[in-house]
């Protein structure tokens, strides 16, 4: 007999203009209220996200090791996902999926804690300044009996809606996927199109989760207009041309440590994109040693300077399967139809994960970042003191990531190999 599978799809993306997102049109919603954190759950947030901030650098590595161009994905949109399975797991399964992410809370703490993290993150949306907007959702095979608690956990801790489909049948089928891209889209106003490709749901397919990540925001100091062609060189050595920003400005920034870093604030006092840039000729012993308590010491050596920065103009997109790098973490019993315990979502047949893709988006201009939140940090007023301003010209490969300030959260990763 064949294993029915459950499919995770992770999604991030980040949007011009200024469009709200839209809510999730075509998915039911649970009758049990989003539950408002508590003073417990809210407490153990820093031990969750310094716990997903691992994951983000652990599932890096393993990306990197079989990737030698520019990669980004957001590991809160991969890490909310596999909450909403872990929901549902049981024995071993869960406990290699909170291991994989790094999770080191009691199971009846996790959702609570989620919760917790994911509306302190986005749970106002941001304001006139940015947009931030977390949604989660689940299709699911019409007639196939859920468990009444999976689904009440989902809508009390995740806020999630339930869409029912037909998977077994070719036509409708092929509605099923293109109901999950169109709500994709629209919850990422358009920027991630074909999340779920033609051939990854089958008849055995039981059930899909979905998560995406919108983000928009402006610098708090933009750069100058006037961006003009300069050469930045690959990591072969060969050079391109590409567009390089410019500005002159106050600025959190540290030499040490193997790398220039400058945390670049966006408006709105929550979200900042930090750029790593190794010394020249050590970028591949820095890729590959980068890790959370590396990055945190990096974090902590920022001081406020008067910086002159260059920076390239770029904008790419990436789509990764996640099933290689959950494995290399840890994660195997969900794949695996004889191990794999997901009692907790269904009773009716036994359930495994077949797939788990991510799609990402990410564009940085002079005016501000489309992709996916961070955090931002204000400047301190002794970085405006008059003095020659220090210079990091980043015109070679370097990492980034997106970060939210008020709980330290990674929610974009990526490296720049090639703006162009």
């Amino acid at each position: 007999m064949k294993i029915p599978t459950i499919t995770l799809c992770a999604c991030l993306a980040v949007a011009g203009g200024a469009a709200a997102c839209r809510g999730e049109q075509g998915l039911s919603r649970s009758e049990t209220p989003r539950a408002f954190p508590v003073a417990g759950a809210m407490a153990e947030m820093p031990r969750l996200a310094a716990g997903l901030d691992r994951f983000a650098l652990g599932a890096y590595r393993e990306i990197r090791a079989g990737d030698d161009g520019n990669i980004f994905y957001s590991p809160l949109s991969v890490a909310l996902a596999l909450a909403m399975a872990a929901a549902g797991a049981e024995g071993d399964t869960r406990a290699q999926m909170y291991r994989a992410m790094h999770v080191e809370l009691p199971a009846d703490e996790m959702n609570p804690a989620f919760n917790a993290l994911e509306l302190a993150i986005a749970g106002d949306g941001g304001d006139d300044r940015f947009k931030l907007h977390i949604a989660n959702g689940l299709w699911a095979q019409r007639g196939f009996a859920l468990q009444p608690g999976f689904l009440d956990v989902l809508a009390h801790y995740y806020g999630a809606g339930l869409g029912l489909v037909d998977f077994k049948d070719d036509a409708h089928r092929e509605q099923a996927r293109r109901a999950i891209n169109t709500w994709v889209g629209d919850e990422t106003n358009g920027k991630i199109e074909d999340l779920v490709p033609e051939g990854m749901l089958t008849p055995d397919t039981r059930l899909v989760l979905g998560n995406a990540v919108y983000f928009l925001g402006k610098w708090a100091d933009p750069f100058d207009a006037d961006s003009k062609d300069q050469a930045f060189t690959r990591n072969d050595g060969s050079t391109v041309q590409v567009a390089m920003m410019s500005r002159t400005s106050g600025a959190r920034y540290a030499d040490g440590n193997g790398c220039q870093a400058v945390s670049l604030e966006y408006l709105g006092d929550r979200i900042e994109m930090v750029v790593l840039l190794p010394a020249p000729d050590t970028f591949d012993a820095f890729d590959a040693a980068i890790d959370a308590e590396r990055l945190d010491t990096i974090m902590d050596s920022l001081q406020s300077v008067r910086l002159h920065l260059y920076l390239p103009r770029f904008t790419y997109e990436a789509t990764l399967d996640f099933v290689p790098v959950l494995k290399a973490l840890g994660m195997v019993a969900a794949f695996e139809s004889h191990r794999a315990d997901f009692s907790g979502i269904t009773m009716e047949e036994k359930l495994s994960i077949g797939a788990v893709v991510h799609k990402a988006f990410v564009a940085v201009d002079e005016e501000g970042t489309e992709a996916a939140a961070a955090t931002a940090l204000g400047f301190l007023g002794t970085s405006l003191q008059p003095q020659k301003p220090l210079l990091m010209r980043v015109d070679r490969p370097f990492l980034f990531v997106i970060r939210d300030r008020r709980t330290g959260t990674i929610l974009f990763m990526g490296r720049v190999m090639d703006p162009s």
